[in-house]
């Protein structure tokens, strides 16, 4: 056996893990105790990531229009067809669409590849998604995309604010070590700022419930209490910061007392006042935000608006202190760093006389691009109107994850060349790319990425490549040699590139830009494969090389005055509003087992039996208002599209406002993926779209029949059934499939279309079900005593639970009670009902959990964590652990 330390491929808290390839090829995966993000915690996700690692989807060859063909025709054909567009049309007729999934080194290239040698800013991430917002309101701020803080502050803080972000499900370690210093210190205060009452609420003194969309309110009259009751650092203003003076006026004429504040955000006084008191009143303060705050039409100006406090009253660049932005993807910071968003050059340079200059001579460039691309949306949007005449994908998958996802589609469809770098063989977005090219994924990879507390990690390989797949960097490289850029672009390593990096982030730098490794810039291949996790920047010393826990320590920022800003704020309400044609609010994110768009955490069963299927979360009033019923489905429709998800009553959800999570796609559901729902609005400034305010309408919808089938062999949906569903859902299980179904048209024999959609043997072997005056059917087929397939068909959403019927296919041989059983719909006397799962970590169910509360007395989440380990692992769990024991 061998291990290897590596990252986590998933969220921006960087985690080390230790990976150990076994004799029979499994991988086993366990945290890094010596990497400082994580000291060997793991999520859910991370525990996991070993069965993640199957070849069965993965992309292994290069393809023409679908058809197999070698590297030299692949690469060829990319670099001729991006050649001719550019000739006939101008650099600005071509764009590389990348992805935080990318290792810095990959990210490195691919820039490098578009604005200095194409001589295009066309370039944007989908960082863009999550964290442009927080780059450009750090930039308006600090005159830098820098994050000042790191993961210790949480520790020694006194009070840590969460706002727009459920720390404990999208940065679960994170959490939890928030929550471990809260054990030790109680005197520890945390509030959290959400509209919805979410997982992270169980370690919260105060749950600020407010408004969607009013977080600039809130902390302009942060801002105007602090002036009011003498609460500012007057010193630190003067001395360090500027703006001030424009910034208090802004706030008082929006928030200007606790009334008009509590009044605007939905909130009550004594609340607004508890919060503002709480954090006058504290020295060591750290605000941790996240999406709820970025992804919003005006989140530069909330993320400001943040900042403003700290630097009014100094609580920044020092131990326990600062406002601390947490990143959604593994190499989100890393993107930035490399300059991947098309409104940056590289190495923290924009498009400023000066920094063309020096970049350009550091690249021995004349055709460097001379100005900013176009972002996101905008860049998609040339597509469809063909000003974009070829499009390079890499590692994501946009016509899931951008807003007005049929824009998407229509843009692809449009595009005269797509190219598609992935390791994934069939996702939303490859099946309209002319050429496939196919990556290295996770565990083959070799580079490095950047955490949010500025840490680099490297991502260690220890697998071999799959088939012909091949590094990202290296797919560029070969591109760029063959569109006659080879002197520039002549990397034999992920090494090379990392040196060349370093040595631009120095070049010329004297101090003037806070991203500096140029104490790394002559490492060789072996200290580089060797590199111990480190924050930049990082400096040469006499024995080698000193990285940097803190930035601003010294109250020097990289304005030219080398003064902070503080930004005059003026609030403005999300650019979709509720109306009577759209009445609710829709939210979105992620659920915590699941990460992106299930490419990797979908082949985990384990990872997906925790939230199964698409649902919307609601509150149950709404929800007898609209005679929507748990466990049921709703239509839901916005100005620009309609989808139809499995309905959640719950009071975590605020009224008038619904969740949706963001993970699903055309791959795995039918009319379940939420980014069809959201209106292209984007933040004027960071050209960040609003995924958490879309106005929709919802009614209940009662197809004439549901179903779920269980399936021993998974299989692809036929077109022409998926063209009958009104909802569908794949589902992977243990040693089964699950499809959840739904359709408007029920066929004249259910055997019949049973047969020609899901079967092709004889039905020599198969029990059946039929009640034709109610619309009832079930079926199931047995061979030699194991289940191979089963199908419950009903003209509502009353169907058995699932889960131990999934359990059945993994038996040999079904006992004659649970054959019996199997039609009736109810689990044998002798079989365990495990329920649905609640720690995924362990795979422990509700009904487990429930039945050892009751019959061993079991008092505390302690008790079970000690019979179950349920809640042992990650802690995710615990508050739904508690939800259990209460209502036990």
């Amino acid at each position: 056996m061998s291990s290897v330390q590596t990252a986590c491929p998933y969220c921006g808290v960087g985690c080390g893990v230790i990976a150990t390839v076994n004799p029979d090829n499994s991988v086993t995966v366990k945290g890094d105790k010596t990497h400082p993000a994580n000291f060997g915690k793991l999520c859910s996700k991370g525990s996991a990531l070993g069965e993640t690692l199957s070849l069965d989807d993965r992309l292994l060859y290069p393809e023409i229009n679908a058809q197999r063909c070698d590297w030299d025709t692949a690469l060829n054909t990319v670099a001729e067809k991006f050649k001719d567009t550019i000739q006939k049309h101008g650099a600005d007729s071509v764009a590389f669409y990348v992805s935080g999934q990318l290792l810095t080194e990959d990210y490195y290239v691919a820039n490098k590849l578009m604005k200095g040698f194409i001589g295009s800013g066309n370039i944007d991430t989908n960082s863009r998604l999550c964290m442009a917002s927080s780059v450009a309101g750090h930039k308006r701020a600090f005159g830098s995309d820098t994050v000042p803080c790191n993961y210790e502050d949480l520790e020694l803080a006194d009070l840590i604010i969460l706002t727009g972000s459920n720390l404990a499900w999208c940065h679960p370690v994170t959490y939890q070590r928030i929550n471990a210093a809260k054990k030790k210190r109680p005197e520890l205060k945390v509030i959290n700022i959400d509209p919805r009452q979410t997982a992270t609420c169980d370690i919260a003194d105060q749950h600020i419930a407010l408004k969607a969309g009013t977080d600039a309110w809130l902390f302009n009259g942060l801002l105007q209490f602090l002036r009011n009751n003498d609460h500012l650092d007057y010193e630190y203003l003067e001395q360090y910061t500027q703006g001030f003076s424009k910034a208090l006026d802004a706030a008082k004429k929006s928030s200007g007392s606790i009334p008009i504040v509590a009044q605007q955000c939905g909130l009550t006084e004594p609340e607004v006042a508890e919060f503002y008191r709480a954090f006058a009143k504290t020295k060591k303060v750290v605000t941790v935000y996240s999406q709820g705050i970025n992804q919003s039409s005006s989140g530069t100006d909330k993320v400001n608006s943040i900042i403003n406090c700290h630097l009014a009253t100094g609580k920044i660049g020092k131990v326990g202190m600062g406002a601390f932005s947490v990143t959604g993807q593994p190499n989100a910071m890393g993107g930035r760093e490399v300059g991947a968003l098309s409104n940056q050059l590289v190495a923290h340079t924009d498009f400023k006389p000066d920094d063309l200059d020096m970049v350009g001579r550091f690249w021995q460039t004349d055709n460097l691009a001379q100005q900013a691309g176009l972002k996101a949306v905008d860049l998609f949007e040339a597509v469809k109107q063909k000003k974009i005449k070829a499009l390079w994908i890499m590692a994501t998958n946009p016509l899931v994850s951008m807003p007005d996802v049929d824009n998407i589609k229509a843009a692809l469809e449009s595009c005269e060349f797509v190219v598609v770098s992935d390791c994934v063989r069939t996702t939303d977005t490859m099946n309209y790319a002319h050429v496939r090219l196919p990556a290295l994924g996770w565990g083959e990879k070799d580079g490095s990425v950047t955490n949010s507390e500025r840490c680099i990690s490297r991502q260690r390989a220890f697998l071999p490549p799959s088939a012909e797949a091949k590094p990202d960097w290296w797919i560029l490289n070969q591109v760029a040699q063959r569109m006659g850029f080879k002197q520039a672009f002549n990397y034999q390593s992920p090494a090379q590139i990392f040196r060349e990096y370093a040595e631009l982030t120095g070049f010329e730098n004297n101090g003037k830009r806070d991203l500096d490794l140029s104490g790394l810039d002559t490492l060789t291949d072996d200290e580089y494969q060797d590199l111990a996790p480190l924050q930049w920047p990082v400096f040469k010393t006499e024995n080698g090389y000193q990285p940097t826990a803190r930035l601003f320590t010294d109250g020097q920022y990289f304005h030219s005055s080398k003064k902070a800003q503080l930004i005059a704020i003026e609030p403005r309400l999300p650019q979709g509003q509720v109306s009577n044609q759209f009445p609710f609010m829709l939210n979105t994110g992620r659920v915590r087992d699941q990460w992106h768009t299930m490419t990797r955490t979908g082949k985990s069963a384990r990872l997906v039996a925790h939230i199964p299927e698409p649902l919307m979360a609601i509150h149950p009033k709404d929800g007898l208002n609209l005679g929507l019923q748990d466990g049921g489905l709703a239509e839901i429709s916005s100005a620009v599209g309609h989808g139809i998800v499995r309905v959640q009553l719950t009071s975590s959800q605020a009224q008038g406002d619904v969740f949706i999570p963001m993970h699903w796609s055309k791959e795995n559901s039918v009319q379940g993926s939420v980014g069809k729902l959201i209106s292209p609005y984007f933040d004027p400034i960071s050209g960040q779209p609003e995924f958490k305010q879309t106005p929709v309408a919802l009614r209940s919808y009662k197809p004439e029949w549901q179903a779920f089938i269980l399936l021993h062999q998974g299989m692809v949906l036929p077109e022409s059934l998926q063209n009958q569903l009104t909802y569908g859902v794949k589902i992977r299980g243990k040693q089964s499939w699950r499809y959840e179904l739904a359709g408007e048209t029920a066929p004249e024999s259910w055997k019949d279309w049973i047969i020609e959609h899901f079967e092709e043997a004889d039905w020599e072997n198969w029990l059946e079900y039929h009640d034709r005056a109610k619309g009832y059917y079930r079926y199931a087929k047995i061979i030699d005593g194991q289940l191979q397939a089963c199908v419950f068909i009903s003209p509502d959403e009353q169907l058995p639970a699932r889960d131990w019927l999934q359990d059945l296919f993994v038996k040999d041989e079904l006992s004659l009670d649970e054959r019996i059983n199997l039609l009736l719909g109810q689990p044998a006397k002798q079989q365990d009902d495990a329920g649905k799962i609640i720690c995924s970590c362990f795979g422990v169910g509700k009904n487990t959990i429930l039945k050892a509360v009751k019959e061993q007395n079991l008092t505390d989440v302690a008790q079970i964590t000690a019979k179950l380990k349920a809640g042992g692992n990650c802690g995710s769990c615990v508050p739904e652990l508690k939800e259990l024991l209460a209502g036990a």
